[in-house]
């Protein structure tokens, strides 16, 4: 017995290392690298591994392969707390390590439950897993706010799979992946080539889907240019570098009066709005003057004391002049923690640098707010972090939206790969709804975004640089504008029902033979 035992521990010790290893494959298939086959591959390696283990076993192989995934990943997230947390190393390195170890536990939760469930392994893999992964990925990308970075269909912009994206936006790409995954693993384990149907089908649906032009070209392209200021994090806020950095910003603007829109990154201006409507006027004037119209990020508190992280425009704006505060403006609403706030404040903040980072008291704006006017165009704007929340950017277009607009400041990451995955982020937005992308940011990657997730143009990080861009605009909206994730909250309902009733069907037959 104590022979079985030993040798059973370099099995498992095996299964533990092929899990981790396989998840950190699955980063391979994210920008900057871009392999979209190493999702599947991933995904069916993590079938495979926890088939006939346990519940336990099964959850220990799926949180082994989550530290895999988001250790490499997720793991750029320490740039900020070295350079910026005020922590020592074995601190910070406690604390991303946390970070990751949380993340984990949501593929190991997939693979405990999934194991629980004593299913048929043809209903558990093709009915019950890509259902219940989309289930415990909602979840995620809604605890504490909400990390939805990574979610798998994410990793298909440059696949075939990405025609689901107009479709079901990113998680039916998700659910294509799964699906498929399960199939391959179910053959795989079988040995039956019957059993790649489900795959089959999917692929003719991506197919299907690719060839059909949701969206139109309405002929007309904008002339876009997006300032790139470059500013340093550590020297934005300092009172002596306000007026250098804002005459940088309207110098590059006035090399390009002749675009329709000038746009400015988040928080480009380093000061409140409040603390220079003079400076504002006078921008607004000249962007008058000059027949064009200024999107800029811009900090601002209201009469209550509360702090907001703005988008303004100025110029041809619909507007007649600019008088504080800004008529055409937007507010973010989904703050990232500890970046934007602090829970728990009151005892978080005396604890460490960390929890006391520039910017980091702010309030919430509506979750969904009218869009902007810029040059007699409509912009749904979403600030950073928000473009990763599908359903908020999708919920804030209209018919008559012409751009998605999204500021950022990614200099807190550095040269991590989290600014790549930040930027195809939002080309997933662009191909879900059929609209181009405008991201402006500090330090980059600032890009133009055509309406099917194609970059147009782009311009290198860490420069001092604007681009310029002409951007063609869409007419009409895609079916998930139209619909959101709903057919997906359809087939999670009619798969579980399918189980109850193929689940019962067979427990009549075995109670009938065993009479």
């Amino acid at each position: 017995m104590l022979n079985i035992e030993t040798s059973k521990r370099p099995q498992e010790f095996m299964r533990i290392f092929g899990a981790a290893f396989s998840g950190a494959l699955a980063t391979l298939a994210f920008a900057p690298y871009a392999f979209w086959p190493a999702m599947l591959v991933s995904l069916i390696a993590l079938l495979l591994l926890i088939h006939q283990q346990s519940p336990k076993r099964a959850a220990l192989i799926g949180f082994s392969w989550g530290l895999g995934q988001f250790g490499t990943g997720v793991g750029w997230v320490y740039v900020v707390i070295e350079k910026f947390g005020g922590l020592p190393t074995a601190i910070g390195l406690c604390l991303i390590g946390l970070l990751v170890m949380f993340l984990a536990l949501y593929p190991a939760l997939f693979a405990f439950i999934l194991r629980r469930t004593r299913l048929p392994l043809a209903l558990s893999y093709l009915l019950f897993a890509p259902s219940l992964w989309l289930l415990i990925d909602w979840f995620r990308g809604w605890f504490l706010t909400g990390f939805p970075w990574l979610w798998p269909g994410y990793s298909q912009i440059d696949g075939p799979l990405s025609a689901f994206a107009p479709l079901l936006g990113v998680q039916g790409i998700t659910l294509a992946l799964l699906i498929i995954s399960a199939s391959i693993a179910h053959t795989l384990i079988v040995r039956k080539v019957s059993a790649l149907l489900p795959a089959l089908v999917v692929a003719i649906v991506a197919a299907v889907s690719s060839q059909i032009p949701w969206v139109q070209e309405t002929g007309e392209s904008v002339d876009v240019a997006m300032v790139q200021g470059n500013v340093p994090q550590e020297l934005k806020w300092l009172p002596s570098q306000r007026w250098p950095t804002l005459l940088s910003y309207q110098d590059m603007t006035r090399q390009n009066w002749d675009a329709d829109i000038v746009i400015w990154p988040e928080a480009a201006i380093p000061a409140l709005e409040r603390d220079i409507p003079d400076f504002l006027a006078r921008l607004d004037s000249a962007a008058i003057n000059n027949d064009t119209a200024i999107i800029t990020g811009v900090l601002d508190q209201n009469q209550e004391g509360q702090f907001y992280n703005n988008v303004i425009t100025l110029g041809d704006n619909g507007m007649e002049g600019y008088d504080y505060p800004a008529q055409q403006s937007y507010s973010k609403h989904h703050l990232l923690v500890f970046g934007e706030f602090v829970p728990f404040a009151d005892i978080l903040r005396p604890l460490a640098p960390l929890f006391n980072l520039p910017m980091s008291s702010f309030s919430r704006g509506d979750y969904t707010q009218s869009n902007i006017s810029a040059k007699g165009y409509q912009l749904a704007p979403a600030i950073c972090y928000e473009i990763a929340f599908s359903d908020q950017v999708r919920q804030s277009l209209t018919p008559e939206s012409d751009f998605i607009l999204t500021l950022s400041n990614d200099t807190w990451f550095g040269t991590s790969i989290g600014p790549h995955q930040h930027l195809e982020i939002a080309r997933m937005r662009a191909l879900e709804n059929g609209k181009p992308v405008l991201r402006s940011t500090n330090t980059g990657l600032t890009a133009a975004i055509g309406y099917q997730g194609d970059v147009i143009a782009q311009i290198p990080q860490f420069e001092t640089i604007v681009l310029r861009a002409d951007v063609p605009t869409t007419q009409g909206q895609t079916p998930y504008t139209r619909f959101g994730d709903w057919p997906l909250y359809v087939w999670i309902l009619m798969s579980g029902i399918a189980l109850i009733v193929l689940t019962r069907g067979q427990t009549s037959s075995s109670d009938s033979k065993s009479q």
